[in-house]
């Protein structure tokens, strides 16, 4: 299998494992911080304190709008779970990219070994840093604004 076709379908299955771990730990109604007006002004697809979220308040609204109303936590903290899981997606694609380049740098082959070099920097890093307690201690309010957080996030450090 070619280098393309790997690194797609490993980048698939951290997703996985990322959406997984968030899913079965998500809160199940609203939690301190900011959770709670996200909750509520997604759900009714209305402005919350400076910035507002709006792309996240829509997708809330999606999300919300085909459940009963006492399980509209359940399916924004979901939402906000697979936001999150695709950070890490988007993790591990950055960092495969940036490992690819190291690895063929003038213009050498990717042998077999910088392969399994290439796509294991990227599977450490990634789902290092889905458990690591940078993304993982403050899990109830990131998750709130993963989705606005995961376009901007960076695999050097905190954004």
């Amino acid at each position: 299998m070619d280098y393309k076709k790997l690194n797609i379908i490993t980048g698939w299955l951290v997703f996985l494992v990322a959406a997984w771990t968030f899913i079965t730990t998500i809160e199940p109604t609203a939690s301190f911080w900011d959770c709670g007006e996200f909750l509520a002004t997604a759900n009714k697809l209305q402005v919350g304190h400076p910035p507002g979220a709006p792309l996240f308040m829509m997708l809330g609204r999606i999300a919300s709008a085909f459940v009963s109303p006492e399980n509209v936590p359940v399916a924004i903290n979901t939402l906000s779970a697979l936001c999150s899981a695709f950070t890490i997606l988007f993790l591990f694609w950055s960092i495969t990219h940036m490992a690819h380049k190291l690895a063929t740098r003038d213009g050498a082959e990717l042998t077999s070994g910088s392969l399994i070099a290439v796509l294991g920097s990227g599977i450490v890093g990634s789902l290092a840093y889905t458990w690591s307690d940078s993304f993982g201690s403050v899990r109830l309010k990131r998750r709130c604004t993963a989705c606005p957080r995961s376009s901007r996030r960076s695999p050097f450090g905190r954004s």
